[in-house]
């Protein structure tokens, strides 16, 4: 049987040798894998999202690569996958790791400390391309006709276009500096208001409690622009579902003392006789000042929970034949010895520059070192060597299993719609059935399959980002093992900052303190949603103390989406998400669906002449799109550097001195400051949907 792969000419033949692996284009990636990393962070805990981060750093590549450092494609091509690290570390570590702070009774708060959260940051991230390594030939090279890879390929269409000419990269500077300037004047200068709100009185005879709130920042339009109109309704029809049924629905039967009960059970409320928590209880009036509020926290969480869990559950069945399609072909024999020959080839230096991998030697010994440390760090919790022998064991298991997994998804299906959440959901059970049978249970073993599940999702997450950009790299004839070189370093420096930005964004401003709240992580400003799932399902499985009533009901919920044909995931994830973050994003996703209505002929024959012409505009990297991205990271960047601020007492001081809004206040009255917000967010829409109907330059 032949193993030579398809017949591929990459854009820099192996032949040539132009700079690839250079210091300037290793510190510019790993500068930009720090800003989206953060940004990512601030976006992951707000709104449970994510964007993909390398089309975004290619353009940005190209750009300052042809003004200042005079760079290569193949050196652009190692700015965007060091880089791109930044964003898929973020998005594993935020989608887990704040899940040590909701665990029983505070159990696993002493280990969501920066070094812990590095620790596992780095290890996770470095499974992942570690073991993508032998894994690039059979699925990169040997299926490169079979499987797309689309954000990969759209990254390579990205940086040849950029070779060839085309100003990519100044609409995404001035979307932007657009979002910056907004976000200043929302945030600190609070001309805009930051969450308009309509609400009914709980007194309301026909509709108690109804909310209708909106988040109206630049990042959530620029993000329901960039996911799209169908995603994004789905989101917003989970937040409906809860906030305009479920909550005047309950707040019409449900009475105030049940509801403080609840939220006493929940450890939101010391007991019925004192005053505050979620909602404001009155122990005199026996109300809440804001009841729809106290019934999110006290059930509406809960009822999420179960729906997100069953949604990501349903989502890994529904991949389980391509599970076992992947396992089986990544590693049949063809795919094996195809390894074993790269392998010898490249260690005679006989193979082509386009085929150099790093040696598995390196994957082999980096594996086992990697559980040595997970056995001998003191970040790795356990109450024994043996029970962190097992954690390394698991780890290294789970993760062999699921990064190919991962891998061979997101070559199919894209990284943004890769179930990484649902493959998280089955190591945390598999890990926690194997703790049952070793008769490790109860609260101090939470921390534990915690610290799996969240090594396993940030390999996962960093495989699906290393797949996309081996896939590039192939497409544009790079190096790969300068590739998986840039990616460890990647890995490493993003860890650094990201780590630093979860802390950061973790301590409470004076008004959160004032309130009893000691982490803002967890609280209506950052509220973690998956990261609160993890947590409870560990706890259901560990300790048995769910409300398995709430759980079970979103799981059916969820369920019943599924069997009528719409995403339970991201309907599950709208629904336990405040609605105040899912309209926004829907905002944006209508825009996109104007502008998709309006453009629909031109959008075919481009789409047509593609299949033609690798150099051709890709969707990504329409002008709407480019905004949409300077939308994300303006004002994604703008909320951690606010943050960082805030965090020391004076400077916070000084910045709340700023604000104009109980001045707008007196002028034009509460509704009429909120009705400004709400103009100066469709205003801003309105500039998006304007600059995607402008074509690009060549």
């Amino acid at each position: 049987m032949s193993l030579a792969p398809p017949v591929h000419k990459p854009f820099v033949p192996a032949t040539e040798s132009p700079a690839e692996f250079t210091l300037k284009a290793i510190i510019t990636g790993a500068v930009f894998g720090v800003l989206f990393g953060a940004a990512t962070v601030y976006l992951s805990l707000k709104a449970g999202l994510s964007v993909s981060a390398s089309i975004p750093i290619a353009v940005l590549a190209i750009s300052l690569g042809r003004r200042f450092l005079n760079t290569t494609i193949l050196e652009n091509n190692i700015i965007q996958t060091t880089g791109s690290a930044g964003e898929s570390i973020a998005s594993g570590v935020v989608f887990t790791m704040p899940g040590f702070l909701f665990l029983t009774n505070g159990s696993g708060a002493d280990f969501f400390n920066y070094w812990t959260i590095l620790t596992l940051a780095i290890l996770g991230g470095l499974i992942g391309t570690l073991m993508m390594i032998p894994l690039r030939r059979s699925l990169i090279v040997q299926e490169h006709g079979t499987l797309p890879y689309p954000e990969g390929t759209a990254c390579a269409s990205v940086l040849i276009a950029g070779e060839k000419g085309g100003d990519f990269a100044k609409t995404a500077y001035q979307g932007l500096g657009m979002a910056f300037v907004y976000a200043l004047l929302q945030k600190v200068l609070h001309v805009i208001a930051e969450v308009p709100v309509w609400v009914t009185q709980q007194t309301n005879r026909y509709f108690p409690s109804a909310q209708v709130a909106g988040e109206i920042t630049p990042e959530y339009l620029g993000v329901g622009y960039i996911i799209g109109f169908q995603i994004s309704a789905v989101l917003v029809g989970g937040g409906i579902l809860a906030w305009l049924c479920l909550i005047p629905l309950l707040a019409s039967v449900v009475p105030g003392d049940t509801i403080a009960l609840q939220l006493q059970k929940l450890g939101y409320l010391t007991s019925l006789q004192t005053a505050g928590g979620p909602g404001g209880w009155n122990p005199s009036t026996h109300s809440f000042a804001d009841t729809a509020a106290a019934i999110y926290r006290a059930y509406i969480r809960q009822i999420g929970a179960g729906a997100v869990t069953a949604g990501g559950f349903m989502t890994l069945i529904k991949t389980i034949p391509t599970i076992i399609s992947s396992f089986r072909q990544s590693f049949s024999r063809s795919s094996i010895m195809a390894i074993e020959t790269e392998g010898a080839l490249s260690e005679s230096n006989q193979t082509p520059r386009t085929e150099q991998d790093l040696s598995v030697r390196i994957v082999v010994i980096g594996s086992v070192v990697l559980a040595a440390l997970m056995v001998f760090l003191p970040q790795i919790p356990g109450d024994s060597w043996l029970t962190k022998l097992l954690i390394a064991v698991l780890v290294i298991v789970f993760g062999f299993f699921f990064v190919t997994v991962a891998s061979r998804i997101v070559g199919l299906i894209g990284s943004s719609s890769s179930p990484v959440s649902g493959m998280t959901i089955a190591t945390i059970m598999g890990t926690s059935l194997v703790f049952i049978g070793f008769g490790l249970t109860g609260k101090v073993y939470e921390p534990a399959v915690l610290v799996v599940g969240s090594m396993i999702c940030v390999a996962a997450a960093n495989a699906g980002g290393t797949s996309q950009d081996l896939k590039t790299g192939y497409i544009v004839g790079a190096t790969p093992k300068y590739q998986q070189m840039a990616l460890f370093i990647g890995v490493i420096v993003s860890s650094l900052v990201v780590g630093a930005t979860v802390k950061i964004l973790d301590m409470p401003t004076p008004d959160l303190l004032a309130q009893g709240i000691t982490h803002a992580i967890g609280s209506d400003k950052f509220p973690a949603p998956q990261g609160t799932l993890m947590a409870t399902l560990i706890k259901g499985l560990l300790s048995f103390n769910l409300d398995w009533q709430f759980v079970l009901v979103g799981a059916f919920i969820a369920f019943v989406f599924e069997l009528v044909g719409v995403s339970a995931l991201a309907f599950a994830v709208g629904l336990y998400l405040p609605l105040s973050t899912t309209l926004p994003i829907f905002a944006g996703g209508l825009v996109k669906a104007i502008v998709e209505r309006s453009a629909a002929p031109a959008n075919a024959k481009r789409k047509a002449s593609m299949e033609e012409d690798l150099g051709s505009e890709p969707d990504d990297l329409g002008k709407g799109n480019l905004f949409a991205t300077g939308l994300v990271a303006g004002g994604a960047l703008a909320g951690v550097a606010v943050a960082l601020l805030s965090v020391n007492d004076s400077i916070y001081n000084a910045l709340a001195s700023l604000t104009l809004e109980p001045l707008l206040g007196r002028i034009m009255g509460a509704d009429g400051y909120m009705l400004l917000g709400a103009l100066a967010f469709a205003g801003l829409a309105t500039v998006l949907w304007r600059v995607a109907q402008e074509k690009q330059d060549a």
